[in-house]
Order: structure tokens, then sequence, then C-alpha cells
């Protein structure tokens, strides 16, 4: 079992945010190596009416914990006025491929009757990760049965030339104290063409006990299968991440005992840790993710001791 190193808070968005447009949260921070000595870590940054942008903070691959730069505007902005994401983004993924990098990326939009509707986007970059411009202004995983107000895709890996993608699908809410909460689950879908998703899919993990929802998953290669990193919320306040293993990436068994980390005794992390990302650094192991109110102050990394991952995906770059 891993045992996670915290090398404390490193993005403090109140102190070296750039602009109105990141005024507080650094939400789902996603690592990608942009050079030998550099890791970029894109997230979703909140203004003051909470709307998220997505943007970058990149710091020293040989320690984590040093900035290098900000983005000074956003890498993605806001949608259209009508469109899936005209109310924010969040990061869902970061894939390299020969036609450029690819962003998935979750879009939010308010309506009348519900919380909110969040669907899943696509864009892509054409000058190495300084800016990105969307494929569409529709989703690309959108409304489904079964999957009516919550469709965002946070893993992706291309295999065998196919797209595999891990998502959290949600239809209905949770009321919590008379306010309306989204239940979601985890699901997984594959296809050679991402214009052309299938509506047909698989379930992989489902809330247990007095959990509710089970979402962002981060999936990576793990021998000669996978594993999976998870958040999960119960009604009783509860947010945490989880850890499930797989040999095909389809049926999966928790073992939520096995993350190796808990909640610090204060400060910006001890009531909740969400939202993890890993990283292979060299010969060292990173997570990356948020803390309390799903990242109001910013972003942390741990340290990995004793891992036993082996193997490569995009994670790992």
């Amino acid at each position: 079992m891993l045992t996670w190193i915290k090398k404390g808070l490193v993005f403090e968005t109140a102190r070296h945010g750039v602009g109105g447009w990141m005024s507080h949260s650094a939400l789902t921070p996603t690592p990608y190596r942009i050079a030998d000595d550099l890791i970029r870590v894109y997230a979703g940054f909140r203004d003051n009416d909470g709307v998220s942008r997505i943007g970058y903070v990149d710091v020293r691959a040989d320690n984590p914990t040093a900035i290098v730069r900000v983005s000074t505007e956003p890498v993605l902005d806001i949608g259209r006025d009508g469109c899936f994401d005209d109310n924010g983004m969040i990061l869902g993924d970061i894939v390299d491929k020969p036609d450029g990098l690819q962003m998935f990326y979750v879009g939010f939009q308010r309506v009348e009757k519900a919380k909110f509707l969040a669907f899943s986007g696509l864009a892509v970059s054409d000058d190495g990760g300084d800016s990105f411009r969307r494929v569409q202004e529709t989703p690309i995983l959108d409304r489904a049965p079964g999957r009516s107000t919550i469709a965002a895709i946070h893993s992706v890996i291309h295999e065998n030339g196919r797209w595999r993608l891990w998502y959290a699908v949600g239809d209905e809410w949770e009321t919590i104290g008379g306010h309306p909460f989204p239940r979601y689950h985890i699901r997984y879908a594959e296809t050679d063409n991402l214009q052309s998703i299938p509506r047909e899919d698989r379930v992989c993990l489902l809330p247990q006990g007095s959990e509710y929802r089970i979402g962002r998953p981060r999936v990576y290669r793990l021998g000669d299968g996978y594993v999976m990193y998870f958040t999960r919320g119960n009604v009783t306040g509860e947010y945490f991440p989880g850890v499930a293993y797989s040999k095909d990436g389809i049926q999966w068994v928790r073992r939520d005992d096995a993350l190796g980390m808990a909640l610090s005794q204060d400060g910006w992390d001890s009531r909740v840790i969400c939202y993890p990302a890993l990283f292979r650094q060299r010969d060292k192991l990173l997570m990356f993710y948020n803390g309390n109110d799903m990242g109001r102050d910013g972003f942390g990394v741990a340290e990995a001791s004793g891992t036993h991952f082996v193997g490569g995906t995009h994670a790992y770059r």
C-alpha cells in the first residue's frame, strides 16, 4: 500500500492569483509534463461569482512546491451565452496526440429548475498547451437516458487505436439540509471516434452505504491492469478519495483502505481531501489534489513512499 507524504499547499489562489478571473479555487488540478524540468498543472480558477475558467500553474519537476509561472489569462474561457459551458468549466483530462494536445473538460450551465447541468466538451491546443480552442460548441458527451443532468469525462486513455473514457453520470438530486446536491456514479465507454461516443456504456462504481455520489475518476495503468482514484461523498458531509483496482478497466473492486492518506490536523486540507491526480516524476510518484471546500484555497501536492506503480500512461509523462 502507498503512503503519501504531504508537501503542503502549493498554489494558494488568494495569494498567487493573477486577476479577477482567478479570485479563488483551483479545481480538479490535472498535471501534464511540458518540459523535462517543468510540470504544468491545469485547473479551474473561479472568479468572485464562482464561475470557473481553465488556466495553469507551472511548477518545477524536481520540486513541485516551487511555482515557476502562472497563466495570466485563461487557456480556455467560458462558452458563448446559451451554450453548455457558459457558466464555467473544470478539467477532465489532457491527452497528447499528433494532431494537438486534447483537453477534455466539463462545462457547467445554470438553469431555472436545477442547481446546474454538467456535460463534457473537447478542446485542442496547437501551441503546446498555452491556449486551447473548442472542437465544437456542443458537448461530445451529452444527455442520454440515465444521464439527464451530468455526463462528466474525467479520465481518458488512448489504447490500441480506441479512446477509453471514464466519467461521472447524474440523473437526480439528494436533498441535504433543505439543499439539493447532485447524485452521480462512474461509468465507462469506448470509441474510435470522439464525435460519435456510443450511448451504451458500462457501470464501473456505484455509491455504497451512506454515499450518494462517487465521481472524478482518474484511471492509470498498473502492471497488467488498472487503478482508479476517485472522490466519494456521503449524506453526513464526508468528501474523501477512494481507490479501486481492475484487470480490464471495466469491472472494479474498491479498496478505499489502500489510499494511504488522512486529513490534516488543521489547515487547508483538514476537513476535505478531493480530486487526486497522479504524476510520475522519474523515480517519484506525485499526487496533486484539492482540500477544504472542494479546493477553494488552491491545490497541494503529496509524494508517495514505496511506490509500486509500473508501466506508463498519460499520467506518467
